[in-house]
Order: structure tokens, then sequence, then C-alpha cells
């Protein structure tokens, strides 16, 4: 059986749930179990990967892994072969374990391409083997473009915050790019799993409040799927990268929706999620490359700032 013979997946409970919240009603997910030829060749292109994964108390962790491109690998429709591992340090690195449950985000900056896919880590040796559960492709809505054009950065030390700092306010702040990771709820079972997802607007589009961040919902592919797994477990996972620098913001906290805000919130605004800032670690130049900016997203410039 060929790819484009195989049914797509349903939309889980909660996703479903997330639907209805916001007054849509939709039929079965464009997601499959397998990954398309097309999402296995473009993985095999990318130079970093976005990932979700558990820590100990099965809260959803921000990550990302990086190396040349062909680091990732298919060698079938439900294996990726990741030949990296964590950066040295990295609070997500434990999660890293066979057995252990990811989400997985391949995004081409230079061009909005995104694909997601998540399934469960088999084997952990010099890399990493996923068996993939479900793979899908995203718009381009709201990707910044960025080139690029080299790679010469090393980390620094990770720094544990107390809360969010004046440093971790300014990235944030004046962030137009975050990644956020969520999980299903545990009876969803493998309808559930892992989710990395990107979320972007123009810089200052994520309000700051003390250690509370209030985000904007702008108008998506409507298929909620992070809203969704926030729905049934509000703990999350968000990465901030300082594209500049390459200094990296990693942060869990709990998330509480407002799914009919009104007026409030940036121009573009359907709905908004505050997450609640519980731990925070900060790593100098942890993204190891150096970029260009290309261009804000048709959608981000039809969308407002706090």
């Amino acid at each position: 059986m060929t790819p484009s013979e195989i049914d797509f997946l349903p939309f889980h409970a909660d996703e479903q749930a997330a639907q209805a919240l916001a007054g849509y009603r939709l039929g079965r997910a464009p997601v499959r179990p397998l990954l398309p030829e097309q999402h296995r060749e473009f993985f095999g292109l990318l130079p970093y990967l976005f990932t979700a994964t558990p820590d100990a108390q099965g809260w959803p962790m921000a990550s990302m892994l990086t190396g040349s491109p062909g680091f990732i690998a298919s060698p079938d429709p439900i294996t990726l072969r990741i030949d990296t591992l964590p950066r040295e340090g990295d609070p997500a690195a434990p999660g890293f374990g066979a057995g252990a449950d990811i989400g997985l985000l391949g995004i081409d900056l230079s061009t909005r391409r995104r694909n997601r896919a998540n399934g469960r880590i088999v084997t952990r040796d010099m890399g990493l083997t996923v068996q993939i559960a479900q793979s899908f492709g995203n718009c381009p809505q709201y990707i910044q473009t960025r080139k690029v054009v080299g790679r010469d950065r090393k980390a620094g030390p990770v720094e544990t915050l107390a809360g969010l700092d004046e440093a971790a306010r300014d990235l944030i702040e004046s962030a137009d790019t975050f990644f956020v990771a969520s999980r299903g709820r545990a009876e969803l079972g493998a309808e559930g799993g892992f989710d990395m997802s990107h979320r972007g607007g123009r810089p200052g589009f994520v309000g700051v409040h003390g250690d509370t961040l209030v985000i904007p919902d702008f108008r998506g592919n409507r298929f909620f799927n992070t809203l969704g797994n926030l729905l049934g477990d509000p703990r999350a996972g968000l990465l901030f990268v300082n594209f500049g620098t390459g200094d990296v913001l990693q942060l869990q906290g709990t998330v509480a929706i407002d799914w009919h805000p009104g007026e409030i919130g940036p121009e573009g605004t359907e709905r908004l999620w505050r997450i609640r800032v519980a731990r925070a670690w900060r790593t100098r130049s942890a993204f190891p490359y150096l970029t260009i900016f290309g261009d804000y997203a048709p959608t981000t410039l039809l969308t407002g700032i706090w």
C-alpha cells in the first residue's frame, strides 16, 4: 500500500474539543501514520530539527538538534535516523532515551516549508532512531525567512534561572519566532503523543508580565494540534532563539486559554493563551548557525503587537 492510499488519521478528542470551542468543525486530519516520500527527502536537507520530549515528571521540554545537512535520514517510511545527540548540558537531554515519545518539527527558515512528525525513540547510541507514528505538513504562515550562512558558535554553559530576568524578557519581547512543545494527555494513548510547533509574529507579539507570557493565537490551519493538547494537559515547553547571537531560552510552564478574548490582544488575535513560567534555562550561543534575516511572512505583516 502506498502512502497516498493510506487513510488520514482522525483528530483526537481534545483537538476536536478545541475546534468546537473555537467555533470550527473539521473532518479527518491530514495526518498520516508514516512519512510520505517528500517528507523523507525534506528532513534530509535540514541542518536543524526542533524537538519535544518528556522530562522526568512528564512535562514537555522544547529543544533542538543540529548537524550538517544529511544528519537526518529516513531509511523507510516509518523511520527517521538522527545522527546526533542533544548538546552537552541541554536540560532536555535526559528525555532523549530509548522508549521515550518525541515530537519533531522540521522547518526550513529559508523557504518557509515545515513538516511535523511524532513517534517514539527506539534506539539511542551515537544518535537516535525514531519510529514514526504521525506525520503531516504545515502551511508557511507566520514564518519569517532566514538564510543560514555559516556555523561558527560554541554553546556556553547552561544557566538555570529563578525567573525571567531582564535579558530573558528582552529576548522574548524582541522575538518574531518561538517554538512550543506540548503533549496529548495519557488517556489518548496512541492518538496523542508529543508535538513540536512553531509560532510567529512581529517582534513584540508575545507579551511579558512578570513570569507570565501572554500569547495571541492568530488565524491558522484550524487543526488546533497545540491548543488541543494544552486543553487536555496544560503543561508546555517553550523555546526562544535569538538568531542574531545564538542565545537560547528554554521554558516550562502551565497554560490557560482564553477562547474568546474580545478586543484584548494585538491585531489578528482570535484567542489568547497565557503561560505561567515555572522553570527557565538560558544557554548562550546554543544555536550554532550564523543567519541573515530575509523578510516577514505576508500573514505576519497583517498582525499587531502589544
